[in-house]
This record gives structure tokens, C-alpha cells and sequence, in this order.
């Protein structure tokens, strides 16, 4: 069993996976390759230089991973509870978690099989998103979302920020105290 499944595997969903599994949280990340940071061309992302969707996606995933993160290749297509934990498809396999934290973007489908509440969008062209407390908490218990499904800008810089706020928020949760994660340069 997962700690925490987090579907997804754009800037939101990566940037929660860094800290959650660095954190020391058994993390599952799902990527189904289909977002739409996979076709960007980044000019404005902070602390990078100029680069590419791809680019960074890959980065990304390769931080997740070097702090534990296990990342696999499929698209989630139903999620259930069962117990104390949630019960992930993904192409013909399961997998359980504690926790989930939904990343995925401009799709909201995933969402709404699950129960969890939408409302209308605010960005262009996104109609709809993950209806989210300040937290990033959702109405169904132990469920959260971050980015753009979540109905934050679609600005990867934006969506990352997003996801680590919501991981430091889940993380505090579980621990009972504020999560704080300040990495020292060392001399």
C-alpha cells in the first residue's frame, strides 16, 4: 500500500510527489504522457532557463524519483474506496493508497466518477475544475487536488507551486504539525 497516489504527472503532480516521497511518504505517481505541458515552450518559468514542456516534465519526474517516487506510465481510469484505502485502476492493474491528491489538469472527468465536486472554471477555456478549500482539500475525505484541475492558472510555474503547497498541506495533516521541508547548503 501507497501513502500517497497522486494522479497525475505534470508540474502539479510531480512538484507534490518531490515532497511527499522526500518527505519519507511511499509515493505513487501516475503520468498518462498526454498533458499539456508536453507541448509548451517555457520561457517564464523561475529558475529555469528557457525550455521545453518535455524537457521539464522529464526533470521533473527525475527529481520524484531520486527522492522515492515510484512513477508509472498509465492513464488512472476509475478510483474507489474500499476500506481504509483507495483502490487505483490503471491499465488492468490495481494499486492502493491512503491518500490522493488529483493533478489532473484540464480534465475533471476522473473527479466527478469519483464523487468529488467540480464548479465552474475561472481561466480560459477551462470550463470546469476541482471545487478545493485553501487547503486543497476536496469534499471527499482523504482526497485533494492541485494546478489546474484544481483552478489554478495554467502557468507550469504556478501549478508546481500549487501541488507543493498542497503536499506540505496534506503532509501537515498526517503528521498532526506543520511540514516544513528547508534543505541547508552545505559547505
Amino acid at each position: 500500500m501507497y501513502d500517497i497516489a497522486i494522479i497525475g504527472g505534470g508540474p502539479a503532480g510531480t512538484s507534490a510527489a518531490i515532497f511527499t516521497s522526500k518527505a519519507g511518504k511511499k509515493t505513487i505517481l501516475f503520468d498518462h504522457d498526454k498533458g499539456m505541458t508536453k507541448r509548451a515552450w517555457i520561457e517564464n518559468h523561475y529558475g529555469a532557463a528557457d525550455i521545453e514542456g518535455p524537457e521539464l516534465i522529464r526533470i521533473g519526474h527525475q527529481q520524484a524519483e531520486q527522492h522515492g517516487t515510484e512513477l508509472v506510465k498509465a492513464e488512472v481510469t476509475n478510483v474507489t474506496r474500499q476500506n481504509n484505502a483507495f483502490v487505483i485502476e490503471a491499465d488492468g492493474k490495481q494499486y492502493e493508497a491512503k491518500y490522493i491528491i488529483l493533478s489532473t489538469g484540464l480534465s475533471t472527468a476522473l473527479a466527478e466518477k469519483m464523487g468529488v465536486n467540480t464548479k465552474p472554471g475561472s481561466e480560459p477555456r477551462i470550463q470546469k475544475v476541482i471545487d478545493v478549500d485553501p487547503q486543497g482539500k476536496t469534499n471527499i475525505e482523504g482526497v485533494w487536488a492541485a494546478g489546474t484541475a484544481a483552478g489554478v492558472s495554467v502557468h507550469t510555474i504556478i501549478t508546481a507551486g500549487d501541488g507543493a503547497k498542497v503536499a506540505i498541506n496534506l503532509l501537515s495533516e498526517i503528521k498532526g504539525e506543520r511540514h516544513v521541508d528547508h534543505d541547508i547548503l552545505k559547505k
